[in-house]
C-alpha cells in the first residue's frame, strides 16, 4: 500500500473566517463542499470543517485523512496488521474511503480517488 500523503482535520467555529488565512498559508483556493450538515473547506493538506456539535463530536476523533491509490487494498493491509476497520469502504463524492482504528488506538481515514468509485 503506497501512502501518497496526508490531510490535516481542524474542526472551526467559523469557516467563512477561517478559510482566508489557510488559502493565503496554503497558496491555493478552498474546495468546498458540504457533508452531513457539516461545511467542508479542503485547502491544500488542510481539511476545514464546521457545522452542528454533535457531527464535529465525531469529526474530531479521526486524527487524520491519509491518501492512498486503492481503499481496498488498504483495507486489506490494515486488517492483516491488526487494524480494526470501523466504516467503509464506501463511495464519497470523489473516490472512496474507509475509516480504521490502528492497534494504538489512533483513528484515520483512508482515501483514494479511483474513477470507479
Amino acid at each position: 500500500m503506497d501512502i501518497l500523503g496526508a490531510t490535516l482535520r481542524i474542526c472551526v467555529d467559523d469557516l467563512e473566517k477561517t478559510v482566508p488565512f489557510y488559502e493565503r498559508l496554503a497558496g491555493s483556493r478552498a474546495l468546498r463542499f458540504e457533508r452531513g450538515g457539516v461545511q467542508v473547506a479542503a485547502v491544500g493538506c488542510f481539511l476545514l470543517m464546521s457545522g452542528p456539535e454533535a457531527e464535529l463530536e465525531v469529526l474530531r476523533k479521526v486524527s487524520a485523512t491519509i491518501a492512498v491509490d486503492d481503499v481496498d487494498e488498504a483495507h486489506r493491509v490494515l486488517t492483516e496488521s491488526g487494524a480494526r476497520v470501523l466504516a467503509g469502504p464506501v463511495a464519497t463524492p470523489v473516490g472512496r474511503n474507509l475509516i480504521a482504528m490502528h492497534p494504538d488506538g489512533s483513528v484515520y481515514e483512508y482515501v483514494d480517488r479511483r474513477a470507479d468509485a
